[in-house]
Formats: C-alpha cells, sequence, structure tokens
C-alpha cells in the first residue's frame, strides 16, 4: 500500500512540473497528452498528499505558491534522476523516438530542414520536430532537446559547443541594384531604403545588425522574420544584412560591397546533461554538427558570385576596413 501511494505521488508531480511550467491547466494537458480535468485531479491530489496548496488560482492561470517553489527544485531534481537513467538504458538501444529542436528561423528552415531526411532515413524509428523561430527555448522547461542558438548557454545545466562561425553581407536583388545608381563605397550605402529587425522585437543582440552601418541607416521595411526578410529583398524593397548561407540559396541576391562590410556570429548547440546520453538525441546532435562541419564554406561565405558591373571592387577580408564584428 505504502509502495502504491509513493509510485501515485510521482506520477502526480509529473503534471505538477506540468503546470509549474505552462502556466495554465490546457497547456499542461497538451504537454502530457491528457485531458485538463485529469490535470487538475492530480494537481489537488498532490496538496492533498503534501497537505499543502502549492498554486495561486486566477483567471490568469496558476502562479506558484511559497510551497510550490520549494517543491519544485525538488520535483526536477527527481525528473532529472530519472531522465538520465532512462537515457541511459535507452543508450545501448536502437536509435529511435522524438527529438524536437529549438533553432533560429534561418538555420532551422533552410540549413536543418533540407538535410535532416538523411539522418531520419537511416533510423526509420527516429522522428525529428524542428522548431525554427526567432526566441529563446529553455531547456530546463523541456521546450526542446537541442537549441541552437546565437549564444553560448545562458542556463545552468547544459552541454554547449560551438559549431561555427557565419559570415554575413549586405545583399540586394540583380534587379534593384541594376535600376539603382552603382555602390562603390560604404558611404553609398546611407542613400539606399533597408530591410531588417524590428529592434525591440529582437531576442538576442547577435541580431542587431545595422548598427555597424552608422547612424544614417535603418530599416524602413521591418519584420521578426529572417525569411520574410528575404523575400522582401528578392522582391525589391531594398538592401539587406544576410547570412551568406541563407543568400546562397536564391541566385537573385548579390552581396554589396564584400570586400568591405563583412560581419561575423556564431551558432552554439545546447543539450540538456540530463540528456546527454540518450541515444536519438545524440544521433541528432552528431548530425547536426557534421552536417555544419561539411557546409563551413557555405556559413563563411567562400563562393560569393561576382559583384555587378560598377559596384565597388572587393578588397580582401584581410585588408583595413574589413567588419568582422562579432
Amino acid at each position: 500500500m505504502v509502495a502504491r501511494k509513493a509510485a501515485g505521488s510521482w506520477d502526480d508531480l509529473r503534471f505538477f512540473l506540468a503546470v509549474a511550467r505552462s502556466g495554465t491547466l490546457s497547456a499542461a494537458a497538451a504537454r502530457t497528452g491528457t485531458e485538463h480535468t485529469t490535470v487538475g485531479r492530480r494537481v489537488r491530489a498532490l496538496e492533498e498528499t503534501l497537505g499543502a496548496q502549492l498554486f495561486h488560482r486566477s483567471n490568469l492561470g496558476y502562479a506558484l505558491t511559497e510551497a510550490g517553489e520549494n517543491l519544485l527544485a525538488a520535483a526536477e531534481g527527481m525528473e532529472s534522476a530519472f531522465l538520465s537513467a532512462s537515457a541511459a538504458a535507452e543508450s545501448a538501444h536502437t536509435v529511435s523516438g522524438t527529438v524536437r529542436i529549438g533553432a533560429p528561423d534561418g538555420f532551422g528552415s533552410v540549413f536543418l530542414a533540407a538535410r535532416m531526411h538523411r539522418l531520419t532515413n537511416r533510423h526509420p524509428g527516429l522522428e525529428v520536430e524542428i522548431m525554427a523561430t526567432a526566441r529563446i527555448f529553455s531547456l530546463s522547461k523541456r521546450e526542446a532537446d537541442i537549441v541552437v542558438s546565437l549564444s553560448p548557454p545562458q542556463q545552468a545545466r547544459v552541454i554547449a559547443r560551438r559549431l561555427t562561425d557565419y559570415r554575413l553581407f549586405v545583399y540586394g536583388a540583380e534587379a534593384y541594384l541594376a535600376a539603382h545608381p552603382p555602390i562603390d563605397t560604404a558611404a553609398d550605402l546611407e542613400r539606399h531604403p533597408f530591410v531588417g529587425y524590428i529592434e525591440d522585437m529582437l531576442f538576442t543582440r547577435e541580431l542587431n545588425y545595422l548598427g555597424v552601418l552608422g547612424p544614417k541607416v535603418s530599416a524602413r521595411l521591418r519584420s521578426t522574420n529572417l525569411l520574410a526578410q528575404v523575400h522582401a529583398t528578392l522582391g525589391g524593397a531594398g538592401l539587406c544584412i544576410l547570412p551568406a548561407f541563407i543568400a546562397a540559396t536564391h541566385p537573385g541576391l548579390r552581396a554589396v560591397l564584400p570586400g568591405t562590410v563583412c560581419l561575423t556570429r556564431a551558432f552554439h548547440m545546447h543539450i540538456h546533461e540530463d540528456h546527454r546520453q540518450a541515444a536519438p538525441i545524440r544521433a541528432v546532435a552528431a548530425f547536426i554538427a557534421g552536417e555544419v562541419e561539411a557546409a563551413r564554406d557555405l556559413f563563411e561565405g567562400s563562393n560569393l558570385p561576382p559583384p555587378l558591373a560598377g559596384e565597388g571592387t572587393p578588397r580582401s577580408r584581410g585588408e583595413e576596413g574589413s567588419d568582422g564584428a562579432g
């Protein structure tokens, strides 16, 4: 009887964690694959077992009480122990299951999405979910199993590796560049409209590009989505700072002054230490790292098409005036 109650209490903790992380019963139900009434019942059962109220309930959702905050750390510790044990047992088995990747929209949509089938074809039991969006993903809240980020990890208990540096240049559509005066110097950029990010909605400072071009350059057309910026540029809206590996997939784009204006950023891959031994996560992480390494020239922008006639002649990267800002 005691063992059965203990098992029930641990099962109730799963529902407690889901509510604590999502803030509502409906969202917690989606996480756990149950009904919201089931989630509410399991949380109440846990409160009765512990003799404490774990959540403040309101129309806005569920917020942890002091007792709930105290329980959260212990529950996450139990969850970590369970996940570590599960990963160790799983590592000896065939690669199967679902792995969720959180990545910036360009890297996830353009680079990963075009290649991931090579891995899933080798492992029929493996399923991969790519959340390609401009936001920060929490590994501790289990929002993703693998995160590709523009910065080193800011969360505790995260295993990280630097995947690659990548270069960004100013691009314009061939038709746009042919219809406007030649761009021979960086000062000429000030006379052109730009496409860029919505600055007050940037999820990381690494995306704040336009400042390197000077105070007179600002985006007249803005979007939180990189691919929207690409298509706006292709449509002739103006110039745009884009990663070389993205622009390479659109032959209609040309780099402007690539020897003068060149930015460098980096991609990092993060995995929660509880998951580092899980076979499917290890397989997906190794695949991502291998594909990035094989495409290093693509990320470095080593094969840029020549500038259109009339544009400034590119200088080598080592010459004074190149911008390797990180």
